[in-house]
Formats: C-alpha cells, sequence, structure tokens
C-alpha cells in the first residue's frame, strides 16, 4: 500500500485482459476512514486495512465489488452502493448494508451521478480539496491520460459521455480512478481534453 497524497492510501492489483492496474483506495477522515473499489489485496495490505480500520466500504458501480466482502469481514465496514446497481452486486454475492443516493455527503465527500456505464455508476467529489474519485466513468489509460471504456460494456454510451461532460462542472485538480493511473496534478485539463474528443 503506498500513500497517494496525505492521507490517501491506495494499492494494486493488475488486470491481465486489460493491461493495467485496478485499485482499491483507503481515505482517512476523522469520522471514520472510507475504503473505495477494494481490489484483492496481499495478505500485508489486509493487516493494514484492519489496523487504520475501515468505516464505510463505498462502491462505485456494480463491476467493483471485488473484494469487497473479504474486508468488510476482515474490517467489520458496512458496505454501500448505489440503488440502481445493488441487484448486479447481489447476484454476485456481495453483501451491503446501505444505499449511496445522489446528493450525499460521506465524510468528505458529495456523492455525484454518473450514469452510463450502469444505470447507478457514482463519482466522488471533494469539493474543499480539489479531489475527484471515479470508478468506470473514466479510466486512467495510458498514464497521464483519460479514455472511456469500450462502447459494448457500456449500457448507455450517449448518457456515459453526458456524464462525463457534467464533471467538467465540478472543480478538481485531482482525479483518482478505480482504473489505471491516477492524475495528481491538472487532472481537469486532462478531462476537458477527453470531452473535447467526444463526436455526440
Amino acid at each position: 500500500m503506498r500513500e497517494l497524497l496525505p492521507g490517501i492510501l491506495t494499492w494494486p492489483w493488475f488486470s491481465e485482459p486489460h493491461g493495467y492496474d485496478f485499485n482499491g483506495t483507503l481515505f482517512l477522515h476523522e469520522a471514520g476512514n472510507l475504503c473505495v473499489d477494494p481490489v484483492p489485496p496481499s495478505d500485508e495490505v489486509l493487516d493494514r486495512l484492519e489496523q487504520e480500520g475501515v468505516g464505510q466500504i463505498l462502491i462505485t458501480n456494480r463491476n467493483h465489488t471485488r473484494a469487497t466482502n473479504l474486508v468488510a469481514e476482515r474490517t467489520g465496514a458496512h458496505v454501500a452502493i448505489h440503488p440502481a446497481d445493488a441487484a448486479h452486486a447481489r447476484e454476485h454475492g456481495t453483501h451491503f448494508d446501505a444505499a449511496l443516493e445522489v446528493g450525499q455527503r460521506i465524510g468528505p465527500f458529495t456523492v455525484i451521478g454518473v450514469p452510463g456505464k450502469s444505470p447507478g455508476e457514482i463519482a466522488l467529489h471533494d469539493a474543499a480539496r480539489g479531489v475527484l474519485v471515479v470508478g468506470d466513468v473514466v479510466i486512467g489509460n495510458p498514464p497521464g491520460e483519460l479514455c472511456l471504456l469500450p462502447e459494448r460494456v457500456m449500457d448507455d454510451p450517449a448518457q456515459l459521455r453526458d456524464s462525463v461532460r457534467g464533471l467538467m462542472e465540478l472543480e478538481f485538480d485531482v482525479l483518482i480512478v478505480g482504473d489505471g493511473v491516477s492524475i495528481l496534478e491538472g487532472a481537469r485539463e486532462r478531462l476537458r481534453e477527453l470531452v473535447a474528443g467526444f463526436s455526440a
């Protein structure tokens, strides 16, 4: 596990089919630490998660349940996902306790709706710190740039592009991604470049 920024810890799991890392992230917060989209952890990472403590696990979309059950069982964390993606998560054996609602405040974050790949995809925005956390709405690949997943895996590609455009209304400099490489400065400009390439 490594520190991306003060109070923000991450660990990777390499996806052979995709050719890049999937990332789990732990946000340290006085009201309770938040773990986003936990990927399979090593024993060392699992020990660190237990040591730091995890208050809640936040799932950004139906495909990012990953190692949620393992981390929740080890740390006692509650698990939250948007209701529109809950059925899929449940069908794949993920246990959860709470719903993530658009506009909800959790620790330093506001929950942002970014549907398109799935109806319940969310992002997390820390306005005070200028940090945006995403799951599958955009991918950090190649390093230093942003891209979209292939349209074949999206429920509604046009809606997803609209969701990405909507993120441009937020103020942020840091973009922490679930897939690929996070951008720690100038992230909004990288997103603007991606949006500029949309044909519709």
